[in-house]
């Protein structure tokens, strides 16, 4: 079993920074690609991000892009997201997940509990 835990979610001003941590146990942590999600109140959980093994990662698109970074340290089984630039419309529950595939088709098949965003205008 997988477990999942995230951590440094909070309250921070537009335009402030936040660094989220996602902390992975249980089985070897190379063999899993990591993706982070998000879902505001009254959506859908969205993609934010995903690694691999190798720490080649994707990102959802221009609403992220450049403002976001995902990365992950093999000797700590952690995956960060840093986030900058931060907006009002970036308030949510942020969610790690571990799966297996390949950029672009990977099967979550683990998730963690979250760890609430908010930023204030």
């Amino acid at each position: 079993q997988v477990q999942l835990v995230e951590s440094g979610g909070g309250l921070v001003q537009a335009g402030g920074s936040l660094k989220l941590s996602c902390v992975v146990s249980g089985r070897t942590f190379s063999t899993y690609l990591v993706g982070w999600f998000r879902q505001a109140p009254g959506k859908e959980r969205e993609f934010v991000a995903v690694i691999n093994q190798i720490g080649v990662s994707a990102y959802s698109g221009d609403s992220v892009q450049g403002r976001f970074t995902i990365s992950r340290d093999s000797a700590k089984n952690t995956v960060y997201l840093r986030m900058n630039s931060l907006k009002p419309e970036d308030t949510a529950v942020y969610f790690c997940a571990a799966g297996t595939g390949y950029i672009g088709n990977v099967n979550y098949n683990y998730w963690g509990q979250g760890t609430q965003v908010t930023v204030s205008s």
